[in-house]
């Protein structure tokens, strides 16, 4: 007696099988992460933009950033400033200093006099 074999497995279902196996997406999860971005979209549409405000140079009150506030006092020192005496007048931490101070020194408005000193350039 010949073994009769099981039920034959159709194409639909080598395919469903074979995409489980291997993780492929499907129309269904890819429009479903669709809706997901859509949503994401409307709800950043949806806050409020923040915009930069404006450095005033007049009457206004607003604050000057931490990188004009070292560059003014590097400007005010005639044979140049430390580090140090930067941290003690402005209060600004180790990093930020010397990320302002790499900036400016890119930048080229300051000049390194030695090490942890320095000027404004002319």
């Amino acid at each position: 007696m010949t073994k009769r074999k099981g039920k034959p497995v159709s194409f639909d279902t080598m395919v469903k099988l074979f995409m489980h196996n291997y993780n492929l997406p499907t129309k269904r999860d890819i429009e479903r992460l669709n809706n997901r971005l859509d949503r994401l979209e409307k709800m950043i549409r949806a806050l409020p933009t923040r915009g930069r405000r404006p450095v005033g140079k007049g009457d206004d009150v607003s604050p000057a950033s931490a990188t004009e506030i070292v560059l003014d006092l590097i400007k005010t020192s005639q044979n140049g400033i430390a580090i140090a005496q930067i941290r003690e007048q402005t209060g600004f931490d180790d990093k930020k200093l010397r990320n302002i101070i790499y900036r400016l020194n890119q930048m080229g408005k300051i000049v390194r006099v030695n090490r942890g000193s320095y000027k404004a350039s002319a």
